[in-house]
């Protein structure tokens, strides 16, 4: 089955860890969504969170990821990572064309 977006490595162990170290109910599964549309842009949304009716249904390595219909054509490509650095730590949000290409 097509997954709109993708998951790091880094991420994943990230979100595995907070679903089984922090209370996540068994039923919740991981939501990504966005926030605007408008003219300030797309703003990402991730957390936990039951399943809707209006929601598109995934697993990506074990994890269910749901994601409102509305939201589907705005997270195409959209890879969810995680940043563990000194000056930070977080997860993070990269569109293709966001990612640098190598050219010969």
């Amino acid at each position: 089955m097509f997954t709109p977006i993708t998951i790091s490595p880094e991420a994943l162990v990230e979100i595995k860890h907070i679903m089984s170290h922090k209370n996540i109910p068994d039923d919740y599964g991981l939501r990504v969504g966005i926030r605007g549309a408008g003219c300030a842009g797309i703003s990402y949304i991730l957390g936990f969170d039951k399943q809707k009716e209006k929601d598109n249904a995934y697993s990506i390595e074990g994890i269910p990821v749901y994601i409102d219909k509305k939201d589907f054509m705005y997270l195409i490509g959209l890879e969810v990572s995680f940043y563990n650095g000194d000056d930070a730590r977080g997860f993070t949000f990269v569109k293709p064309a966001d990612k640098p290409t190598v050219q010969s």
